[in-house]
């Protein structure tokens, strides 16, 4: 049996078209929802699965911002569990446990880590950190995740250690410690099944549509696509723009933090059953991640900096930033990885609300001593701004910005159903298991994954990889155009596929998937 797409949650060029024609300029709708990354498809499903009737616009694509720029983890809430920020990580570890047994168990699975106890690892600091998994198990249980979900820490011996992570300086290893935490397969493709998601709700999912103005009663917008500009009607409106939602609302103060990965090849590491935490010397809590991709790449991260100016669109990933990654990797593997090594470089700017009393003092805290609570705030004017938080409380970032739009503006809604509300392609391990389709589908497109295995059936040419280093196949570019809101060569290689994470494969596949994208353009046309 071949699954197609949830009825209604087909994004493309075609229902763009229809859904702005009929949104600028037309009747007024509920919510308008500015910004497409987790927080803002977040938002726009939670109203529109209330009954609500949303539009939702960004200037650029889906997921183009911080969203795509993670670490692609679920986190627990570990880390501020050890900073005291009790109530944080135990939201984090409700909401990992949501989006791993309910709404998105086909993207977001356990993933293992190995914390090498090394020479500069001392006794004292691993038993913090042994006591600090177990704190973090304490907390998947107040969060009722099963331990088939997620299983217990342990301590690993030196033979063990040197199996789960083989490119460690094994002669220096006493041991490890192994925990988990939940690992999404794309955060692009999170937001993306967000998006569609809210679409088979009704919501009407605008890229390319920048707001201007925001009041509480609408937004005046340009469709960059024409330069045509109009207004967008609405009874409440929910700023989500991230770190760029201080540019639209008066009032709102963000401090953002620079989060830089870097992209590495596989076999510079070789094997790695298991993700790395490898603790940063100096700090007692904090550590450099080695997160293995199964796709030939190896992210390594991350750094947490304040950036001053103006917000870029593409923040920049600064030489320190590397040099920084590259001694802490150092530190621990047998084989030093080198700057040339670095085949990719990425990061993302968290949306931290700054709540200090002089932002522009040398006072200020740091930013990784900034509080990762959300906030949810309404200007005099009526707008709902929802800022800070991570992407593993999106939806409770956005449950509650919905909750205070509807309080603000007096809608008729009832409460929240996000909490169990699959999200396109989401289905329980046994069915996924059970899917005639490549394991690797599976895990990006859950139950859809057939059909998307079934375009290079009836296609053979569609079966062929975009790069033969890299596995995304054309069908999979195909579908992105017809189903997921692919506009352009940018969205394909950037977010739906992430093929553009590695410059030198972009280059290589721009070609070949422009050329895809013009025959489903011209075929639909």
């Amino acid at each position: 049996m071949t699954h197609g797409p949830a009825a209604g949650s087909s994004l493309s060029a075609a229902r763009r078209s229809r859904d702005l024609a009929d949104t600028v300029g037309g009747p007024v709708v509920d919510v308008l929802v500015v910004g497409l990354g987790a927080t803002g498809a977040g938002v726009a499903l939670d109203a529109a699965a209330r009954g609500l009737t949303v539009a939702a616009i960004d200037a650029h694509d889906l997921a183009f911002g911080t969203s795509r720029w993670s670490s692609k983890l679920i986190h627990g809430g570990l880390r501020y569990l050890a900073s005291g920020q009790l109530d944080v990580a135990h939201e984090s570890a409700v909401e990992r446990g949501v989006l791993m047994e309910r709404t998105a168990p086909h993207l977001v699975r356990a993933q293992p880590f190995v914390l090498p106890l090394t020479p500069l690892v001392s006794r004292g600091q691993a038993a913090l950190a042994w006591a600090g998994f177990r704190a973090g198990d304490t907390l998947r249980l107040a969060a009722r995740t099963s331990r088939a979900t997620l299983p217990a820490p342990r301590r690993l011996s030196a033979l063990e250690t040197r199996h789960l992570a083989p490119a460690l300086r094994t002669d220096t290893v006493r041991g490890g410690l192994l925990s988990w935490d939940g690992r999404l397969t794309d955060d692009a493709r999170l937001v993306t099944a967000l998006a569609r998601t809210a679409a088979a709700h009704g919501a009407r999912i605008l890229t390319r549509v920048r707001a201007l103005d925001l009041t509480g009663s609408g937004a005046r917008v340009r469709d960059e696509l024409t330069g045509e500009e109009g207004e967008i009607r609405a009874r409440a409106v929910v700023n989500a723009a991230g770190v760029w939602a201080g540019g639209l609302v008066d009032g709102i103060r963000i401090r953002p933090s620079r989060g830089t990965h870097l992209v590495l090849r596989a076999e510079h590491l070789g094997p790695l059953p298991a993700g790395l935490h490898i603790p940063v010397p100096g700090e007692t809590n904090r550590f450099v991640l080695v997160l293995p991709q199964g796709d030939g790449r190896v992210y390594v991260g991350l750094t947490d900096e304040p950036v001053d100016g103006d917000i870029p669109d593409m923040p920049e990933v600064p030489e320190t930033d590397i040099g920084f990654l590259l001694d802490v990797l150092g530190s621990v593997l047998d084989t030093p990885v080198h700057r040339d090594d670095v085949v990719g470089a990425f990061a993302g700017l968290r949306p931290l609300l700054d709540t200090t009393p002089d932002a522009h003092s040398g006072t200020a805290a740091r930013t990784s001593d900034i509080s990762r609570r959300h906030a949810v705030l309404t200007s005099s004017e009526g707008v709902v701004t929802v800022v800070g938080g991570k992407l593993t409380t999106y939806r409770r970032m956005a449950q509650d910005a919905v909750d205070a739009a509807v309080r603000t503006r007096g809608l008729t809604a009832g409460p929240s159903p996000t909490a169990s509300l699959p999200l396109v392609g989401a289905a329980s391990p046994r069915t996924l298991d059970a899917l005639p389709a490549p394991r690797r589908l599976v895990r990006r497109y859950g139950t859809e994954a057939p059909a998307v295995q079934a375009l290079a059936e009836h296609d053979p040419r569609l079966g062929e990889r975009v790069l033969p280093d890299h596995p995304v196949t054309a069908a999979e570019v195909v579908w992105a155009v017809r189903h997921e809101g692919a506009l352009d060569e940018a969205d394909l290689l950037d977010r739906r596929t992430r093929i553009g994470l590695v410059p030198a494969d972009r280059t290589a596949a721009l070609d070949g998937v422009r050329e895809l994208l013009g025959e489903v353009v011209t075929r639909s046309g």
